[in-house]
């Protein structure tokens, strides 16, 4: 069983076919996409290049498909997920709008038994979990949304009708990629737009421009090499890794580098300039002062400008966002910009939001407040394994994994891209076609061996937790209150969930595992 139809539960699925296995998938939504059926906000688009974030698989699907735009609209990734789901017949054994609420392991039987929210009670031998990383909405957290007399959205549940703003008096609560992906085209609509910001965020320029068809065949030619690359690489993407230091740098030369890196239009433009960004405060702040002197270009009033300057973070520790008219909106007349810091949110009211400074009269609410990432999904099932074990119990101090694949205790469960993985700090097609790919190897080879059940040991488990924390410490990730930590989510443990080693190092690590007999893992005959 499968729980979850987007990208990864698709190729999930496409593989357990293929080895001759029956599978099920359980999927809350109407159709397939995961995230991308969900979030259908105004300007929702991949920040991650439409011809690397794609499947690489089936190379017939490669050239079949084309892209439209450097950076893909929502709309047309979801197009591409429908794309693949007729193209193998997927949807046959996938169920729609069924939400799974509890797996519980049965020891005498070694199976899983699932419930979902229709009332199927199904049995399996196997449950891997697709469920994503930001696919749990964080709700908002403050009194009185009962209250408003206007429409309120989440960015992360958005009507699928869209929503009409001419001549409304709207609010965006949040800056993170949402809200600064939002903003510009909401304001376009409104009468007017309040933007709600608590923490000013790292954003540079897309570039995004429709894709040359010359440049695009060019690429299908070397495809298998480039997809190579990109397995290898640390971020998913093909990119040279730096090796200068940005401290041992002419101050013109930075410049340069940097000026260059903001033109590329890329998430990684500016951090792949020097191999000490991430590593050394010092390093960082060259680079985060030049983003920030690029905002002070673009907003025209110094006041609001100032307000706009990311300070309380080290460039890169939280996901820096690619836009496009992001920080020119602010020179709107019709847009203003309120900083929650200086003046907190104290209620919603009937006609809209009230801070510290005064009540903010809106026709529309827009919460932009992101995810319970990367454990919310998992934790949103009551799953409980050997001697009825309650995961949720297990990850309160924070999630525990071996390779961000299984946990100790809870045999047969896999968990695609989950924490303790590179997931969100990478291409995550990339990521998910690695761990889809591992996991169907591991159940091939339980299959040809005659083995009944896979499970982490505790000690594989702790050593690789211990692992993840220790890389981590070594970089400057950890300063940021971002939700790579938990930091969002209010009594959540403060863990920094993903892997920061590399994709390229944590594939070389999950490969030499499986050829050493799935070192770290025990099975039963």
């Amino acid at each position: 069983m499968v729980v979850g139809a987007g990208f990864s539960g698709m190729y999930m699925l496409h593989r357990l076919r293929r080895l001759g296995l029956t599978a099920r998938v359980f999927e809350a939504a109407a159709d397939v996409g995961g995230t991308w059926w969900w979030n259908r906000y105004p300007g929702a688009r991949c920040d991650i290049e439409s011809m690397d974030y794609s499947y690489s698989f089936d190379p017939k699907l490669e050239q079949e498909w084309d892209w439209t735009e450097r950076y893909a609209t929502q709309p047309e990734i979801l197009r591409y997920a429908e794309h693949v789901a007729d193209r193998f017949d997927l949807r046959a054994d996938i169920h729609f709008e069924t939400r799974v609420m509890s797996a519980v392991f049965d020891e005498t039987a070694a199976t899983w038994s699932v419930s979902t929210d229709r009332g199927d009670d199904v049995t399996c031998r196997f449950l891997i979990l697709a469920v994503g990383v930001l696919s749990t909405t964080k709700t908002p957290e403050v009194e009185g949304l009962e209250t408003f007399g206007g429409r309120w959205h989440h960015t992360g549940r958005w009507p699928h009708e869209g929503v009409d703003f001419a001549g409304l008096r709207v609010g965006v609560i949040g800056t993170g990629s949402s809200g600064i992906q939002s903003i510009p085209l909401i304001a376009e609509q409104a009468a007017h737009l309040t933007v709600f910001q608590r923490t000013p965020n790292f954003t540079m320029p897309a570039r995004n421009a429709l894709l040359d068809p010359e440049t695009v065949a060019a690429l299908k030619t070397r495809y298998a090499e480039h997809r190579q690359a990109a397995r290898m690489s640390r971020t998913g993407v093909p990119m040279t890794p730096p090796e200068e230091l940005a401290v041992a740098a002419e101050p013109a030369e930075r410049e340069q580098r940097y000026r260059a890196g903001w033109d590329e239009g890329t998430l990684f433009g500016i951090s792949s300039t020097y191999a000490d960004l991430y590593l050394d405060k010092a390093a960082n702040d060259t680079a985060a002062e030049f983003v920030r002197d690029r905002i002070r270009e673009v907003v025209a009033d110094p006041a609001v400008a100032q307000r706009l300057l990311p300070m309380d973070h080290p460039f890169g520790t939280k996901r820096p966002c690619l836009d496009t008219d992001y920080l020119a909106t602010f020179n709107r007349p019709d847009v203003s910009l309120v900083d929650l810091r200086e003046t907190p949110i104290v209620r919603i009211t009937e006609a809209g939001v009230e801070t510290t400074a005064g009540e903010h009269e809106l026709d529309a609410i827009i919460f932009a407040t992101g995810f319970d990432a990367m454990t919310g999904p998992v934790l949103a099932i009551d799953i409980q394994g050997r001697q009825g074990a309650s995961l949720r119990e297990r990850w309160a101090d924070g999630p525990r994994t071996y390779l961000g694949l299984a946990v100790a205790g809870f045999p047969n469960l896999f968990t695609i891209t989950g924490p303790g993985s590179p997931s969100v700090l990478s291409n995550m097609m990339v990521s998910i076609e690695q761990h889809v790919d591992w996991i169907a190897d591991c159940l091939a080879r339980m299959e040809a061996d005659g083995r009944r059940t896979i499970e982490a040991t505790e000690e594989a488990q702790h050593f690789w937790v211990a692992h993840v924390d220790e890389v981590a410490g070594m970089t400057l990730m950890p300063q940021a209150n971002s939700w790579y930590m938990g930091a969002n989510v209010p009594g959540k443990p403060r863990v920094f969930m993903p892997y920061i080693g590399g994709v390229g190092t944590y594939r070389t690590i999950c490969d030499d595992v499986a050829a050493d007999d799935y070192r770290g893992f025990r099975f039963d005959p």
